[in-house]
């Protein structure tokens, strides 16, 4: 069912480094993303695929992890994404663009919950040393990166307290989201 899967669907952010994901998973998850929706049917995107230690560790050097844990500077080896799905466009950045590449990455990420695997969305990425790193060239530029792994962390959905929407991880380890109640929401 689709909410269980949106359920389902959180950042990740500590994986099973050693889980190989093939390169014909990846493609089809991006088959997905292809299928989806783009504005004016324009189709702007590209994807750039990154499996192999040598890459993943390229593009990991160049991510923010997790803002809200300031002590926290990402996964350690042995948790890092086994892949990446760089997303790339033909054009600079506009509305259309950004609006295709979400479709894109929420498209990504339930394909991955399907396939028993989890991911997270990176926007905070160092965008002209990733495009330098993984060869990149020009003419496209680096909308996100979503990081994809079989998980290794538990993640606990739970209500906004005072207004409080900073997710955090209790002492076990488990990763606390805080969404605000359907009926805080809605206009």
């Amino acid at each position: 069912m689709i909410r269980d899967m949106i359920v389902k669907n959180r950042s990740y952010r500590r994986f099973f480094q050693n889980h190989v994901i093939g390169t014909s998973l990846l493609e089809d998850l991006i088959d997905l993303a292809r299928l989806s929706p783009s504005a004016a049917n324009l189709q702007r995107l590209r994807f750039k695929i990154c499996n192999t230690e040598e890459e993943n560790e390229k593009v990991f050097s160049t991510l923010s992890w997790a803002g809200y844990l300031t002590d926290w500077k990402g996964p350690e080896i042995g948790e890092r994404p086994s892949a990446y799905i760089t997303i790339l466009s033909t054009e600079k950045d506009t509305g259309k663009v950004a609006c295709d590449a979400g479709i894109a990455c929420q498209s990504i990420l339930l394909g991955a919950v399907e396939s028993e695997l989890r991911g997270c969305i990176f926007a905070s990425v160092k965008r002209d040393e990733l495009q330098k790193l993984l060869k990149i060239p020009k003419k496209y530029s680096i909308n996100y990166v979503i990081a994809l792994g079989k998980p290794k962390e538990n993640i606990k959905l739970e209500y906004v307290e005072n207004n409080d929407i900073k997710y955090w991880r209790d002492e076990n380890g488990t990763h606390h989201v805080p969404k605000r109640k359907l009926e805080d929401i809605i206009i």
